[in-house]
């Protein structure tokens, strides 16, 4: 099935982890993907290795680099249909909350929050020229919803999930719809070194695993189709049932 044929995507953050899995499920339909990343040279690699994509540095707390990454894809694929905005940066908590400092505060919420806003303010123009089929697909985090730790992370992300319910409204006259994946703990390069602590994570979700990139990679593929033609600014759990279920608390009674 191919659902992205002839579809031009820009994900950010692309170079590895959500963003990659979600770059190759989009392009292995037909879609000619923009891999962005901070890491320019991160971003080529793994461009290289799926067909038909291209690359580019970008920094989403810079509008400049952010206008230049839509332009390049714009130029490139002829038009955007869809927008991932998938780049973050996590802060390690301080152990007591008023030792925080401004800079890692703010780095999260320029990343996470604002970073977003700046690719979907370039975008949406010419996403509403894409005949009803232009999406934007947020990365969220169950940290939006319930207290996993990392303050300033998840601030910015309740921050983005309230960006989206917002932005559906704006965006819906034009023909854009809209929505967020709201993942738990996924297996990225992020947590490489800490694999027990995965393994150990694995018992609290009801489906007995942490999930995979593939697992939201899937998600998006959906939110950003025409399967998903009349649904917008909807937030989609997909965390192996942890907010639903209190997997914890069942095992102190049973």
């Amino acid at each position: 099935m191919r659902r992205f044929e002839g579809y031009g995507v820009l994900i950010t953050g692309a170079g590895r982890g959500v963003g990659e899995a979600t770059a190759r499920r989009l392009a292995s339909e037909g879609a000619r993907v923009l891999v962005t990343d901070l890491d320019g040279e991160r971003a080529a690699a793994t461009a290289g290795t799926i067909p038909g994509a291209a690359s580019c540095p970008c920094d989403v707390t810079d509008r400049g680099a952010v206008e230049a990454a839509v332009a390049y894809a714009v130029e490139g694929f002829g038009a955007l249909d869809v927008l991932v905005n998938n780049a973050y940066t996590c802060a390690v908590d301080t152990p007591l909350f008023e030792d925080q400092p401004d800079d890692t505060w703010q780095q999260d919420l320029d990343t996470v929050l604002t970073g977003a806003f700046r690719c979907s303010r370039a975008a949406l123009p010419h996403l509403a020229k894409a005949g009803g089929r232009g999406a934007i697909v947020n990365i969220g985090s169950v940290n939006a919803e319930q207290d996993f730790g990392n303050h300033a992370y998840s601030a910015a992300k309740a921050g983005l999930a309230s960006l989206t319910r917002t932005l559906a409204g704006d965006a819906a006259p034009r023909g854009v719809r809209v929505n967020q994946i709201t993942p738990g703990t996924v297996n990225t390069p992020a947590w490489s070194g800490r694999e027990r602590q995965l393994d150990r994570l694995a018992r609290v979700y009801p489906l007995g695993r942490v999930g995979t990139p593939d697992d939201i990679a899937s998600a998006v593929a959906f939110l950003a189709s025409s399967d998903a033609a009349w649904i917008t600014g909807t937030n989609l759990r997909v965390d192996g049932g942890l907010l639903a279920v209190n997997t914890g608390f069942q095992a102190t009674v049973d």
